[in-house]
């Protein structure tokens, strides 16, 4: 009982930590993501697996959505 009163301030930071770290690796994941589909769109219309209609609507969602990520970034 004791040890758990003096060890919850500890315990509050590293689960703050913890979220934190969660939370990065989240964003970073998402970014790469987008990065990786971008990429993997570029290979697909150089092959001539998609037309360039399909290749630039697809384009465009991912830019958008890249887009938004760096201003949800930005935003407090």
């Amino acid at each position: 009982m004791i040890w758990q009163l003096l060890t919850a301030p500890l315990d509050g930071l590293v689960w703050i930590a913890e979220q934190i770290e969660e939370r990065a690796t989240t964003e970073l994941e998402k970014t790469e993501n987008l990065q990786k589909r971008l990429t993997t769109l570029q290979l697909k219309f150089d092959l001539g697996d998609i037309s360039e209609e399909d290749f630039v609507i697809q384009e465009q969602e991912i830019l958008e959505a890249m887009e938004a990520e760096i201003k949800a970034e930005e935003s407090p």
